[in-house]
């Protein structure tokens, strides 16, 4: 029986940004289809990395979704690593992997909706405080 090949990790990591930049903006999966004239089942599979995105279908998206097409590469497994230089170290995964649950991205955008930074600072202080983390 042939076995199934695995997704490439790279064609993973742009399908889950962009679900993460969809989802910041509030679209639907068949409404980026709606605009890029496919189905949502084939947003599912670029999302999950079954489907390879196309360049020009990569610069399509990029344009509905207001990014530039490094946005979709940043934090891409083996992109920047074992590099020499002054360059700061790559945000762990689990930032990308936070912001893009539903309860992650729904926390970021009411917390971005508090104007007073007294009272953004005292949230801070409380989920570091829930989580047993010392201020």
């Amino acid at each position: 029986m042939p076995s199934k090949k695995a997704p490439n990790p790279v064609d993973v990591h742009v399908g889950s940004r962009i679900r993460l930049r969809r989802m910041m903006l509030g679209m639907s999966q068949e409404k980026l289809g709606e605009h890029l004239g496919i189905t949502f089942q084939q947003i599912q599979k670029y999302e999950k990395g079954t489907n390879r995105v196309g360049a020009s279908r990569l610069q399509h998206i990029a344009t509905i979704l207001n990014v530039p097409i490094s946005f979709f590469f940043e934090d891409a497994p083996g992109v920047g690593e074992d590099q020499p230089g002054f360059a700061e170290s790559q945000p762990t995964s689990y930032v990308v992997d936070f912001l893009s649950s539903s309860e992650g991205l729904a926390l970021n955008r009411a917390f971005v909706r508090i104007e007073d930074s007294r009272v953004r600072r005292r949230i801070v202080d409380l989920v570091r405080a829930v989580a047993g983390e010392e201020t």
